[in-house]
């Protein structure tokens, strides 16, 4: 097929535009280079999305029909972002192009050749809890034992561990090595699970969200009917973020640009999704899996000050040889001041001083709270944070989630705790007791009416007669085989709490039957885990459980803000994850120490790269200031804390890079 651009059609109505007057010099020669393999790298801030908005009108303008471009995006929004520009800039409207995500595209190519791979017209798509529960009963018609076990994943874990073996196509053993080890002893199990579940789809007639990759893959390998539509129909093929690819989404590409035009946009410093499957070798192969790549960089930054870019490009450079594309950001914008780096004594001190600059920033020099942002590389990190911020009366929202004391896991321990404490305490025991199987909140008060009772007849502890046969009677039938280790756990956790402190009970908490619940019920379970060590942490600050316990749920009632606008003014608290393609005002990264950025588990792996990365991320949101918080002490390790180091990624760095800041010592609380 001829593709060349020599001599274009003449555009239908396409508006003369001025592309060197447009773009910078970087932006204009990927815009406007001749067709075939190109890999544009573009740098954090840099214009992306411009580049391939230009792009796409570009090729317009040289005589390429609407119809001919597929544009692959990460989610909708971008999608009909960059087609509305494309109409702003052309006339041409959005619907005359194939744009849009991955799984949407994929749906529209099942629906018209799905029937080549036995798969009906009329299919119906599953949403996730359909997906959920149609594994479930796969599993249960082979095995109606496994999830009677609460250490073994609930059907949503045990999805998630499927669903990210078939998009990295790696075996499930290898998936929950790398990814869920909770689950490495029954790991064996899952295949037969994938398969039964596999097989029910089909008899249903229906898919879930994964399918429409992985059959959609399945279209272009197995059929050359299908595979020749697409070879004639597409002349061009534009795919945004290609760092973030998985190994189907790549392979999909590759079959779509085999003789192609294809144009991959995208950051190898900004791959740090591999935990929902992104796979970095995607980027960095690319020119090997497409010969004749030209790879064109974009590197004028216009977010960031020169000295931000300088610390960014130092990180960069730190990366292993051979393992990156060479890159080096250069601003825009005139110099300004260094990054700065603190050294707080401990987790407190951190959110006191972060809690006095944004004071400073907002009364004095006019900076409004929706321009500044609290990062992290994980939830935990930022409890400090929060307690300061609410106990001043600053609004702040979480971007990437519930605040600490709303989380499910969080709450969960504490309902526990609570019940513990005060057996009277019926709302906290509904919250515990339906978590076991088959308990309702109905049969959650039968279990209660039933010990309340016997503890008044037998003059008993309400604990003391729970594990009784006249209250385990009225148990639900799923829930028996697990009612001795709940009514033990709860009996402990009693003992610790009447002699001991409020942290050991928290400890006895995690340690018990809701420590094995947790490893069932959440994929994510050693960050949730991380979580309620800090919970730990907070408890040693506290002689008196009463103490404690009132303190948290004060705490909850100040933080407690559901109804946040997110557009309201507001500080901005949100993990690195949630940030990324986000840029404000002043950023403060905080918890830079060895074991809390780069995480425990990635040292432990010895693969540190992706958490480098993700700190190039963090450090790039910055505009105009930049704060480095390194807490010198982790006071969630319980009392006296535990010494930290800073973080490697700032050791790497030369010290000319950043300006040290001194903390006075004093609390505001």
């Amino acid at each position: 097929m001829d593709v060349s651009l020599d001599a274009p059609r003449p555009p239908d109505g396409i508006p003369p535009i001025d592309f060197r007057a447009s773009l910078n010099d970087e932006q204009f020669a990927a815009v406007t280079a001749p067709p075939g393999p190109l890999l544009v790298l573009a740098g954090a801030g840099s214009g992306k999305t411009r580049t391939l908005t230009y792009r796409v009108a570009y090729l317009l303008s040289q005589g390429v029909r609407p119809g001919e471009i597929l544009l692959l995006t990460f989610t909708n929004k971008a999608a009909k972002e960059m087609l509305h520009r494309v109409q702003d800039l052309t006339g041409v409207e959005p619907p005359r192009f194939w744009g849009g995500t991955f799984h949407s595209l994929g749906h529209r190519a099942l629906r018209m050749f799905g029937e080549a791979l036995g798969l009906p017209r009329n299919f119906t798509i599953l949403d996730a809890d359909e997906s959920e529960t149609l594994l479930k009963h796969s599993v249960e018609a082979e095995d109606k034992m496994f999830f009677k076990d609460k250490t073994h994943p609930r059907p949503g874990p045990l999805f998630d561990v499927l669903s990210l073996a078939r998009n990295t196509q790696l075996a499930l053993a290898d998936t929950v090595a790398k990814n869920f080890p909770q689950y490495t002893e029954i790991s064996h199990r899952f295949p037969a699970f994938a398969a039964a579940y596999t097989a029910k789809k089909r008899t249903q007639n229906v898919v879930d969200y994964d399918d429409l990759l992985e059959l959609w893959l399945d279209l272009l390998t197995r059929s050359a009917e299908v595979a020749q539509y697409f070879a004639h129909r597409f002349r061009h093929v534009l795919v945004d973020e290609y760092q973030d690819t998985n190994t189907i989404q790549a392979q999909i590409v590759d079959r779509l640009a085999a003789h192609h035009c294809i144009m991959a946009v995208g950051d190898d410093a900004q791959c740090i999704y591999s935990w929902r499957g992104a796979d970095f070798e995607n980027i960095m192969t690319f020119p090997d899996r497409h010969p004749g790549t030209v790879i064109h960089r974009i590197e004028t930054n216009y977010r960031s000050t020169p000295e931000i870019l300088n610390l960014a490009n130092g990180v960069l450079l730190a990366q292993p040889k051979g393992r990156h594309f060479d890159k080096e950001l250069r601003a825009a914008r005139g110099h300004a001041q260094k990054p700065f780096f603190v050294q707080p004594m401990d987790e407190r001190e951190q959110a006191e001083f972060i809690l006095k600059r944004i004071r400073s920033l907002v009364e004095d020099d006019g900076v409004a709270m929706n321009e500044i942002a609290v990062l992290y590389r994980s939830h935990f990190l930022a409890l400090e944070v929060q307690l300061a911020l609410s106990r001043a009366g600053i609004p702040y929202h979480i971007t990437s989630g519930v605040k600490f004391f709303e989380r499910q896991h969080i709450r969960d321990a504490i309902a526990l705790l609570r019940f513990v404490y005060n057996p009277s305490d019926t709302l906290a025991w509904q919250r515990i007791a339906v978590l076991l199987p088959k308990v309702g909140e109905k049969g959650a008060q039968k279990i209660y009416t039933a010990a309340h009772d016997q503890a008044r007849l037998l003059q008993k502890n309400f604990l003391d007669v729970l594990p009784g046969d006249d209250v385990k009677s009225k148990v639900a039938k799923d829930a028996r085989d697990d009612w001795a280790n709940f009514c033990e756990s709860l009996r402990q956790v009693a003992e610790v709490m009447g002699t001991g402190r409020p942290s050991q009970a928290v400890e006895a908490t995690i340690d018990g039957w809701y420590g094995d619940y947790l490893k069932g019920a959440f994929a994510d379970y050693i960050d949730r885990l991380e979580e309620l060590k800090a919970l730990v942490g907070f408890a040693s600050r506290f002689t008196e459980m009463q103490d404690f316990l009132a303190q948290i749920m004060l705490l909850n009632s100040e933080t407690s803000d559901r109804h946040v606008d997110p557009e309201a003014e507001a500080i901005k608290l949100t993990t690195v994850h949630q940030a990324k393609g986000l840029e404000y005002d002043v950023v403060f990264l905080i918890g830079l120490a060895d074991g809390q950025f780069p995480g425990r588990r990635s040292i432990e792996a010895g693969d540190v790269e992706e958490e480098r990365r993700l700190f190039y991320v963090a450090v790039t949101r910055a505009r105009n200031e930049l704060y480095l918080s390194q807490p010198k002490i982790a006071s969630r390790a319980g009392p006296g804390g535990m010494m930290l180091t800073p973080s490697r990624f700032l050791l790497e760095l030369s010290p000319d890079l950043y300006e040290p800041l001194k903390i006075k010592r004093s609390y505001a609380w």
